[in-house]
C-alpha cells in the first residue's frame, strides 16, 4: 500500500504524540486521531489536514493502521477494552501498533483479544524525547511478526530516524523496559553521587569536568547535569519521575515473574518513589538533584 492510500489513526496528542502527528501529516499520510487526555495544538493539526473523531471505535473501522501513544498499560487497556474502544471497531487486516512503554503481560493478553477479531497488536514503544519527535527523529524497538513489520515500517519512518526491529511480539516491549532501567538507575546514581560529592564539599564543576572526559560520561550524564550545573535548571532531561517509576514497576514485574533477582533496577525504583513520596513526582527526572538536597540536606542545584 503507497503512502498516500495508508489510512492512520492516532490516540494521544501528548509529549510525543503532536510530533507524531505533525510528521505523518507533513509525510503526505492521511490522519484521524483521538485525543486521549491532552487537547493541546489540535487546531493547528486539524488545519493541516487531520480528522477528529468521537471514539477510538471509529478510528479502528475507518484506519489500516492505529497508533497508540499513551501512558502506559491501563491507559493502552482503556483503549483497547473500554466503552468504544479499537477491540469494538477491530476487524481482518487492522494493525493497532502501540508506541507506549507498557507491561509485557497485559501486551500480550490485549493482542489474544484483539486476534479473535482478525487484527493484529505490535508493540514498537519509543525512545527520545519531545523534542525529537517534533523533528521526526525517534527512534523506536518493534515486536512484530516480520510481514507486520515490514506492513509498517513506512509509517514509522514519518516518525522515527531509527527503527530496530527487535524480535517477535512483545520483544520491543520488554527491550524497552530494559533499556529504561538502565537509564533511570543512571539517573538514580548520579543524583545520589553529586549529593555525596557535595557534601564532601567537592566542586561540582570540577566533578563534572572530570566525568565528562571519563568513561562515565554518557548521554544522561549530561542531560542531567549540564543545564543543571550551568543555569541552575532542572529540565535537561526531557522525562517524568512519575513515569519513570512506572517504567522501573513493571521492569521489577517482569524480572520477577521470569524470575530474576534484580537488585539494582529495585533500588532504582525505590528512590523514584521516594522522589514522588516528597512531592516531586510531577516534576522531570532531574529534580532528583532535588530529592537528594531534601534527603541530606545538602545544596547540589545553583540558584540566585
Amino acid at each position: 500500500m503507497t503512502t498516500a492510500a495508508q489510512r492512520i489513526g492516532l490516540v494521544g496528542l501528548g509529549m510525543m504524540g503532536h510530533g507524531i502527528a505533525r510528521n505523518l501529516l507533513a509525510k503526505g499520510f492521511s490522519l484521524k486521531f483521538k485525543a486521549h487526555r491532552s487537547r493541546e495544538r489540535i487546531d493547528e493539526l486539524t488545519a493541516a489536514g487531520a480528522v477528529e473523531v468521537d471514539s477510538h471505535a471509529a478510528l479502528a473501522r475507518d484506519c489500516d493502521v492505529v497508533l497508540v501513544c499513551v501512558t502506559g498499560s491501563p491507559q493502552v487497556e482503556e483503549v483497547v477494552r473500554g466503552r468504544q474502544g479499537l477491540l469494538e471497531g477491530a476487524r481482518s487486516g487492522l494493525r493497532i501498533v502501540d508506541c507506549s512503554t507498557a507491561e509485557p503481560a497485559s501486551t500480550t493478553q490485549l493482542r489474544a483479544e484483539l486476534a479473535t477479531r482478525g487484527a493484529v497488536l505490535i508493540d514498537a514503544p519509543l525512545a527520545r524525547t519531545p523534542k525529537e519527535a517534533e523533528e521526526g527523529r525517534l527512534n523506536t524497538m518493534v515486536g512484530a511478526e516480520a510481514a507486520d513489520f515490514e506492513a509498517i515500517e513506512p509509517v514509522l519512518r514519518a516518525f522515527c530516524e531509527n527503527i530496530f526491529h527487535v524480535g517477535p511480539p512483545g520483544h520491543g516491549h520488554v527491550l524497552k523496559l530494559v533499556n529504561n532501567m538502565m537509564a533511570m538507575s543512571f539517573a538514580c546514581a548520579i543524583a545520589e553521587a553529586f549529593a555525596v560529592a557535595a557534601k564532601a564539599g567537592l566542586d561540582l564543576n570540577r566533578l563534572y569536568d572530570v566525568v565528562s572526559v571519563g568513561g562515565v560520561n554518557c548521554g544522561i550524564f549530561q542531560m542531567m547535569a549540564t543545564r543543571m550545573l550551568k543555569e541552575g535548571a532542572v529540565d535537561g532531561f526531557r522525562f517524568g519521575i512519575g513515569n519513570a517509576q512506572k517504567d522501573l514497576r513493571y521492569f521489577a514485574h517482569l524480572a520477577e515473574t521470569l524470575p530474576v533477582a534484580a537488585p539494582i533496577g529495585t533500588a532504582a525504583h525505590q528512590a523514584l518513589v521516594q522522589a514522588t513520596n516528597l512531592g516531586l513526582g510531577g516534576r522531570l527526572i532531574a529534580s532528583l538533584f532535588e530529592a537528594q538536597e531534601q534527603l541530606n540536606d545538602v545544596r547540589i542545584v545553583p540558584r540566585a
